[in-house]
């Protein structure tokens, strides 16, 4: 096959088994990328100014990257709950769009925006009562880890306003309006980056507040989104519509048809918050350095992973609504359209990597060791990234499909147990140190993709009823 024939609709299609009109090459990538380039481009912004706010917070030290890096993966598994509500919720409202189904959308979304409330409340007060406590357990340091517990509290304050946003633009993306959840994050996060600039190290008359002012600045950013996400669901001509005729109240269909897929994502999120933290924990063990090292890292891989995961959401909208409207064979030539497209992405990242690895680092730190340290570390990464984006595209159509207890069980195997051993064995026992836990990371993606490459193929994502 030529290469001009591999990227148009003869090639997306060819193992297909067609059961009606196809659309031309054109129309076809127009329509993934129509959906696809808000939620990439959301993406990769939000996480470079991620990587913008990590280098802000940075000027302050190692310790101050250290301290706001350890409470990553307790804040993530405080929104386990919360991420596989949405999970079933951008299903779920995907299907009802494919059927044209309104009335049946907006009932999810408004109980699903009841269920996120009363769930982040409890959540947020736990994580504020028990801060000092989980950070300790997440392996904080003595020198970090008074600095830690107070950013931790202060985005606690914030997390209730934040999660319901979340749960809002969750229910966007299921009827393809991505660009909803791309204008408030870039909203919050320009906010978050103004106000770091002022409250860290005390600028324009502002007191310098250091790591609490970082933490200050997030939740103001959290709460403006939150405000746009909510009025996004207030207009009488969308899709979605808060104000709408159907009823807040719990409703058998509509909770069964979350739970079904959520129930089994709440079992994915745990395990992988779970193998995330004490493979940080890990990590954090090493020492101060290490850890700062691996956090500047992890921002460098956010770069290809926000790639991934933009087109990953748009795969999950468009599966879900072909296999509601009956067109499965769509759905497999949407997953091909964006798989040509994050592949290409994916291998200029990886040469980027390599190329400009040192200059990088440096954006971050001074630190000569750190960038060392680092720099190493990012030839791992370029590998990795080939493997995770094309692992990301499989995994959003299983979750526009609603394959949630498949990837359930590939979580609990692979991150749950399979990354956390392969950490412990490569840092400790094999002296490897760091560069034993990134290449534990590599491994994981690549187990990931097998198990998810496999039931693609298999297509029995394709009998899954929502």
């Amino acid at each position: 096959m030529n290469l001009k024939r591999r990227f148009s609709i003869e090639g997306l299609s060819g193992k297909v088994d067609v059961i009606g009109e196809l659309p031309n090459t054109s129309e076809v990538y127009r329509q993934t990328m129509k959906i696809a380039w808000p939620s990439a481009l959301e993406a990769v912004l939000v996480g470079i100014i991620t990587s913008v706010d990590t280098i802000m917070v940075g000027t302050i030290g190692a310790n101050a990257i250290a301290a706001v890096g350890i409470t990553a993966q307790p804040k993530f598994i405080l929104q386990a709950l919360i991420i596989s509500l949405n999970v079933g919720v951008t299903t779920v409202i995907a299907r009802r769009k494919g059927e044209n189904d309104n009335n049946g959308a907006n009932r999810c979304l408004k109980q699903s925006v009841v269920i996120c409330a009363a769930l982040s409340l409890l959540l947020s007060m736990l994580g504020y009562i028990f801060a000092k406590d989980i950070l300790l357990v997440a392996g904080a340091q003595n020198d970090i880890i008074s600095e830690a517990t107070s950013y931790f509290r202060i985005n606690m304050l914030g997390f209730m306003p934040m999660c319901i946003g979340l749960t809002i633009n969750a229910a966007q993306r299921g009827c393809g309006n991505t660009k909803i959840s791309m204008t408030t994050n870039l909203v919050s996060n320009g906010i978050n980056l103004i106000f770091n600039y002022l409250l860290i190290g005390g600028n324009f008359g502002f007191p310098a507040l250091g790591v609490d002012g970082a933490a200050i600045a997030t939740i103001m950013g959290g709460f403006v989104a939150a405000i746009m996400s909510i009025r996004s669901v207030t207009k009488n001509t969308d899709f979605l519509n808060i104000f709408d005729k159907q009823t807040w109240k719990p409703e058998k269909r509509t909770l069964s048809s979350i739970w079904n897929i959520s129930s089994s994502a709440v079992v994915e999120q745990v395990f992988m918050r779970i193998g995330f933290f004490i493979y940080v924990k890990l990590v954090a063990a090493l020492g101060t350095t290490d850890l700062a090292t691996h956090q500047i890292c992890m921002q460098i891989i956010n770069i290809s992973f926000t790639f991934g995961d933009g087109f990953s959401i748009a795969i999950s909208s468009l599966v879900g609504q072909s296999l509601g409207s009956k067109r499965p064979d769509m759905a497999k030539i949407y997953v091909n359209t964006a798989k040509v497209i994050m592949t290409i992405i994916s291998a200029v990242l990886a040469v980027m990597y390599i190329t400009c690895r040192i200059p990088l680092m440096e954006l971050f730190i001074d630190d000569p060791i750190i960038i060392s340290k680092g720099s190493q570390i990012i030839y791992v990464i370029a590998a990795t990234t080939m493997i995770q984006i094309s692992n990301l595209s499989y995994m959003g159509c299983l979750r526009g499909a609603g394959d949630a207890k498949y990837l359930m069980f590939m979580v609990i195997v692979s991150i749950g147990f399979i990354r956390p051993f392969t950490a412990w064995l490569l840092c400790y026992p094999m002296g490897f140190g760091l560069i034993g836990a990134w290449i534990s990371l590599f491994l994981d993606q690549c187990i990931r993709l097998i198990f998810t490459s496999t039931r693609y193929k298999s297509g029995k994502w394709l009998q899954i009823k929502v």
